[in-house]
């Protein structure tokens, strides 16, 4: 009988000798020293005797010794050696492990025939040898593999080595196939136990996991199969648990890309051989960690979390059975763990209560999802943002699975609500998913209008009212069966006394549901039969849960705008998304919501961009194009002047992608031109107004209608909708130059008298006149060639519809003189009219004569530069070179004199529109002067407010073309914009105040302070444009920043929330500019805030916001050292608070912490004030997170060092109190002597005349004091010693009571 055979840890252990008699290598051979020919010869020797003779050869000493050669030295063999050598084994290994199973039984069948054991016992040394060779070759080869990738990154260029040459992949999958089927038959029977030779095993699991080490390995899928299901059969079916759990989760903390592979091993074992251990055994390992040790290994935390979650997927019947084992970890710091719980749980609820039978069981199946489901939604508060967001991708996952009951659905719809307003940006793009994913899979129907839900609810209330005629005083509760998990994630109906199938809820809640609400408004229709009494109360249940989701999204709708302008692009995205949702389902609220979206076309954000673009063509562009046509015209009669500069630029990009075609224009000027029947004026203004903005980019559309855009525009249809004429105006304007052209040369005169018309008219309506008068004038100006001509008569014709008189003269005198009753016979209407129109006129003159400044200088540059090509070609001179005699022009002057003359001209031409000279005052010259007069008659204007606005615009138009009239008149309008009674009058002077600062910038900047006083006003809509003016200067660097900035900032804190907005925008937008200025000006702000009246709170946020916008390190160390010097120069404690509380809100670096150190002789002396004291301490709690261990005991001597001194400056304030106190006690006593030797003085001088006398003051006293001796006079040591024996009954009693009495009787 051969030695038996024992597995060595290793290879080289079997060239050692034992003592035990077990098989080993005596005369191993050094293949190395071989010839390549008798290598190849050994090596076909060994594999003759391997295939020639029986498998047990490889028992024989020299057989084992030469195999144990070749496979020690096989890195040195050849190719073909390696594949001769490995196919010899294999081939044998293959070949006895069918006959394993019949020995084994043969060995049963005849115990004790000692030829059967020892044919057993060889079988088992044979297969032990073939496995162990088999296994060291693949270790071999993958070390040896592994060593040549090794080289091959340094020198790739080399040729690839030749022993690759052979395909090893394919031989290590063979190989590996061959080890896991060894392991699969019953090798009970040939190791004679149930538990296998312990270094057997041993030897096959460490090198199997060691091969799970390498990621490029486990990529092939042969090899990657073997391997897990070694693992899987030795863990499990030879019940070698405990070392394959420690090598796993070895494995699991160190590699992330085993992880699933260990997943797929797991669910294997469980799946064949129907014992869940290997699973079991990881599980409890995994909760009887420590949850510290998973916050220091981050890496291992996600790995068993992933590991956590691919168990959950792959055996969910497993985990649910065992979950408890790993919910404890839910109270663990790593947020990681907590996310993967969370993953854990979804699929739980998903996949683990599926097909279960049995009441019993299902109950209590029912209640482990409830309680599941529960640590879902209380998970939705988790302190840590990724896990929250985490949970609400959970939700997502099961709404998608149809996992969430209808009783549950509204409790995570409203969870998922209140995240949008979480302040991690995971959390709120999590929440978007998760509501874009529950209106998706809701189960309540296509359609969830709030009023189609009431109504049909109403409706079956009173059908079940009439079933159930017994109960009248009962209503259906809130709570029905689907509060307490009605419906399972398969849809089916878990109340046993319901009796509805799942069909028939299915049916329910889809197709009965959205049937109704298309009939809700026939209340007389008559209702679907759903069916029995408790069909009917699930129905009404199920809608009630309906009405209740609806309202919670619709809830949602003033967030979601605020998600909208937020900073984050993300936010932005899904917020679009969602609303798209919502519009689609109906949702009360949605439509309006969308068009909030249409101004951030103009964010500078791609994606924004990009998603406002997409959701516009989704929702308004269609194939059909008489629907698109609808859709923007409907757009367009609905936006206010905010979207409808939104639509305009993305109507003109869409027109130019080619997304409106051309026959939706078409169907546009059909609608325009009531071509289309049941058309309405205000859809005809639509269309126009569509047709403008898609102008804008094409202008040659309008062209081919332009008698429709007369006839109709001004016709008698703009009587039916005044704006129409307005619209037709901007279409005028948009025309193509050709275009423009060609009116002129048809029906220019028409045109031009029915502009004309349309200003001097009254047949428009007051509200509308002013904005189509504006069109019109600015009509005029775009296409009459000499539009001075034609307002002049404009002007002359307003001007005589108002007043009798030639020129105006004569009421000028009249108000000059303080004689209002001249207007009673003027209409108020008509003099705001012509204002209106005198100014307009002049702004537009103003534009125009600039416009023609720019056009002549554009045609000099053009004709200087024909003449340098033309002088070019006649004298051959390159471009650089100049001609002599424009050198000579230049040195002279002469071309710089006809720039300063054409300045000259336009200079002359501006100042003639408002205040030409005395003797040649033109038409608009002329209501100058009357303006003036006029606006400054204040009992006039404050009758007539609507004549005061128009004035006042007038007046501000005035003064912005002209720079005498402005410096004449700018303290009426301060004036004006202080004191008028009219908030429209404010507004409009504020917004005009910019313009002027704009125009005139060193007029205006004497009054900067009254500029910014504007910020005060009691009116939002003033504050609001005021903010709105201040912005654009200062941003445009129009306007310096001056320490009135700290109005501004009082306005983060506005009531009205629109202003605050606009400026925390302001501020952030500031701290982009250059080395942020937001820097430079908080010092100053902080102490101007600090003197105002501003509630603790508000002036918290304020610098809170302020310094949140400073992000550089160097800045934040600067700001310490300029707060700490602030301490000094202040004595008031509130400055101390509020100085402590800007220092606490930095964030701190280490410079900065050190920084602060240095500094403490500067805020020594504050720290007596308990509020400074915490602030401290609040800088010391945050410095210490991000110290490292040599700052972090500086920062705990610092924070002794600031405790030593808060409580020794507390002692010597104490000190300083009871020395005062003391010194009160000292001066009351002092006084009392004083008194009560006057009082002895005359006492004395009163004994002459009646004897003795008592004090009344000092009762109480011993007899020897009050007794006063007859003497002349007291001494001073009697005197302070009547004083001392006072002040100690006084410490007894109270002197400070006793003091004031005796000076009141002195007094």
């Amino acid at each position: 009988m051969a030695p038996r055979f024992v597995f060595p840890r290793t290879l080289r252990d079997l060239a050692e000798d034992h003592q035990d008699n077990r098989l080993c290598a005596q005369n191993p051979i050094d293949i190395a020293s071989l010839r390549p020919s008798e290598l190849e010869e050994f090596v076909k020797g060994v594999s003759f005797d391997l295939s020639d003779k029986e498998l047990f050869c490889v028992e024989e000493q020299d057989v084992f010794d030469r195999l144990y050669s070749l496979v020690h030295g096989f890195s040195s063999l050849t190719p073909s050696c390696k594949f001769n050598l490995v196919e010899s084994l294999r081939l044998n290994l293959s070949v006895l492990l069918p006959n394993v199973d019949s020995v084994s039984r043969l060995s049963q069948g005849e115990d004790g025939d000692s030829q059967v054991l020892v044919r057993v016992g060889s079988h088992r040394n044979a297969f032990k040898i073939y496995t162990f060779f088999l296994f060291s070759v693949i270790l071999a080869e993958e070390s040896n593999t592994s060593s040549n990738n090794n080289s091959k990154v340094v020198a790739s260029s080399r040729k690839k080595s030749p022993i690759n040459s052979w395909n090893w992949e394919l031989q290590r999958g063979r190989i590996l196939n061959l080890i896991a089927n060894s392991l699969e038959i019953n090798l009970v029977l040939l190791f004679g136990s149930s538990d296998l030779d312990e270094n057997y095993v041993s030897f096959i699991t460490r090198n199997a996991y060691s091969l799970f080490e390498k990621a490029t390995l486990l990529k092939d899928s042969e090899t990657k199969c073997a391997l897990c299901r070694i693992i899987g059969a030795c863990a499990t079916k030879y019940h070698y648990l405990a070392q394959s759990c420690a090598s796993i989760m070895h494995l699991v903390h160190k590699y992330d890309f085993v992880v699933t592979h260990i997943a797929d091993a797991v669910s294997d074992a469980e799946k064949k051989y129907a014992d869940g251990s290997l699973a079991i055994s990881l599980i409890r390992e995994i909760g009887r960690a420590n949850p510290k040790d998973y916050v220091k290994d981050t890496a291992g935390a996600e790995n068993v979390g992933h590991l956590m979650v691919e168990l959950a997927d792959r055996l969910p019947k497993l985990l649910s059975t065992n979950i408890g084992l790993l919910v404890l970890h839910f109270g663990g710091e790593s947020y990681k763990i907590r996310n993967a719980l969370v993953a854990v749980l979804g699929k739980l609820v998903a996949k683990a209560f599926k097909d279960v039978e049995g009441l019993s069981t299902k109950s209590v199946h029912l209640r482990t999802k409830q309680a599941m489901l529960e640590i879902l939604v209380e998970r939705c508060r988790d302190v840590s943002a990724y896990t929250r967001s985490r949970v609400l991708q959970v939700w997502a996952e099961l709404c998608e699975e149809h996992s969430v009951s209808i009783g549950l659905w509204n409790e995570v719809a409203k969870v998922a609500a209140g995240r949008l307003e979480d302040k991690g940006a995971l959390v709120r793009k999590s929440a978007l998913n998760l509501l874009i994913m529950m209106l998706q899979h809701n189960p309540f129907g296509p359609q969830l209008r709030i009023a189609s839900f009431e109504a049909t609810l109403e409706q079956y209330k009173k059908k079940l009212k009439e079933l159930e005629p017994d109960i009248t005083s009962e209503s259906v509760p809130d709570a029905m069966p689907f509060e307490s998990d009605t419906s399972n994630g398969d849809g089916e109906i878990d109340d046993a006394n319901s009796g509805v199938t799942p069909k028939q809820q299915e049916s329910l809640t889809d197709s009965c549901l959205s049937n109704m609400e298309e009939n809700v408004i026939q209340k007389d229709s008559a209702l679907p039969d759903v069916g029995n009494l408790e069909q009917t109360r699930v129905l009404v249940a199920s809608l009630e849960a309906g009405l209740r989701f609806s309202k919670c999204i619709a809830a949602a709708m003033p967030t979601l705008v605020q998600l909208m302008a937020s900073s984050s692009a993300t936010d932005v995205e899904h917020t679009i998304l969602l609303l798209m949702r919502c519009r689609q389902f109906q949702i009360d609220g949605s439509e309006s919501c969308l068009r909030k979206m249409l101004p951030l076309v103009f964010s500078q954000d791609k994606s924004i961009y990009e998603a406002v673009e997409n959701a516009f063509i989704t929702i308004y562009i269609r194939k059909n194009a008489v629907e698109t046509a609808k859709n923007l015209l409907n757009l367009a009669i609905e936006s206010n002047i905010g979207d409808l500069a939104a639509l305009e630029f993305i109507v003109g990009v869409l027109v130019s992608q080619g997304d409106i075609t051309t026959a939706a224009i078409s169907v546009l000027w059909d609608f325009f031109c009531f071509n289309v029947s049941g058309t309405t004026a205000e859809q005809s203004r639509g269309a126009l107004s569509v047709l403008c903005m898609a102008a804008k980019s094409h202008p040659e559309i309008l062209g081919l209608h332009l008698q429709d855009i007369i006839d109709i525009g001004f016709g008698r249809w703009a009587k039916t909708d005044p704006l129409l004429a307005r619209t037709a105006c901007i279409a005028l304007q948009r025309l193509s130059h050709e275009d423009k052209k060609k009116l002129l040369s048809s029906i220019g005169s028409r045109v031009f008298t029915t502009l004309q018309n349309l200003v001097t008219g009254c047949w428009l309506p007051e509200n509308i006149w002013y904005a189509a008068a504006d069109r019109a004038i600015a009509a005029i100006y775009t296409i009459h060639p000499t539009p001075e001509t034609l307002v002049a008569d404009l002007v002359k014709k307003s001007l005589s519809s108002v007043f009798d008189y030639s020129g105006g003269e004569d009421l000028q005198n009249e108000i000059d003189g303080g004689n209002a009753s001249v207007l009673t016979t003027v209409e108020v209407a008509k003099l705001s009219r012509y204002l209106f129109v005198v100014s307009h006129v002049a702004m537009h003159q103003l534009v125009y004569i600039e416009s023609c400044h720019r056009k002549i200088q554009k045609q000099k540059v053009g004709k200087e530069k024909e003449v340098e090509d033309q002088t070019e070609q006649v004298n051959g001179t390159k471009p650089g070179e100049t001609p002599k005699e424009n050198g000579i022009s230049a040195e002279l002057g002469l071309a710089v004199s006809e720039d300063a003359i054409l300045d000259m001209l336009s200079e002359r031409a501006e100042k003639e529109i408002v205040s030409a000279s005395l003797e040649e005052k033109n038409l608009i010259g002329h209501c100058a002067p009357f303006l003036s007069k006029l606006c400054r008659n204040f009992s006039l204007m404050q009758k007539h407010p609507v004549l005061q606005a128009s004035g006042m615009l007038a007046l501000c138009r005035f003064m912005i073309i002209d720079a005498n009239f402005c410096k004449a008149n700018l303290q009426l309008l301060f004036t004006v914009v202080e004191s008028a009674p009219s908030e429209i009058v404010r507004s409009n002077c504020t917004i005009a105040l910019g313009d002027l600062a704009v125009r005139f910038p060193n007029l205006l900047e004497p009054w900067t302070e009254n500029m910014y006083s504007r910020l005060q006003d009691p009116s939002v809509s003033v504050r609001k444009n005021a903010v709105l003016v201040l912005s654009h200067l200062i941003l445009n660097d129009m306007m310096k920043v001056k320490g009135y900035i700290y109005e501004m900032a009082v306005r983060l804190e506005d009531d009205e929330e629109r202003i605050s907005n606009l400026a925390r925008l302001f501020f952030h937008e500031l701290s982009k500019k250059g080395s942020n200025p937001v820097y430079n000006l908080l010092p100053d702000i902080l102490g101007k805030l600090s003197n105002q009246n501003l509630q603790r709170e508000s002036f918290c946020n304020i610098m809170q916001f302020l310094i949140g916008s400073i992000k550089k390190d160097k800045q934040m160390e600067a700001l310490v050292e300029k707060l700490c010097n602030r301490f000094s120069g202040d004595t008031d404690i509130r400055q101390w608070e509020h100085i402590s509380y800007c220092l606490s809100q930095l964030a701190f670096t280490e410079k900065g912490i050190k920084k602060l150190m240095e500094l403490f002789k500067t805020y020594e002396r504050v720290l007596s004030e308990d509020s400074v004291m915490e602030h401290f301490k609040a800088i010391i709690n945050k410095s210490k997170k991000f110290a490292k261990p040599e700052l972090k005991v500086c920062i705990e001597e610092f924070e002794d060092k600031l405790n030593k001194f808060h409580m020794e400056k507390k002692e010597q304030e104490v000190t300083a109190r009871n020395a005062q106190i003391h010194q009160q006690k000292i001066g009351g006593t002092e006084d009392f002597a004083v008194t009560q030797n006057s009082k002895e003085d005359k006492a004395e001088s009163d004994a002459t005349e009646e004897g003795e006398v008592i004090d009344p003051s000092c009762e109480g006293a011993s007899p020897s004091e009050n007794d006063v001796p007859n003497s002349g006079h007291v001494d001073s040591d009697e005197c302070s010693g009547a004083s001392s024996e006072l002040t100690e009954e006084a410490e007894q009693e109270d002197v400070e009571d006793q003091s004031p009495e005796v000076s009141s009787r002195d007094s």
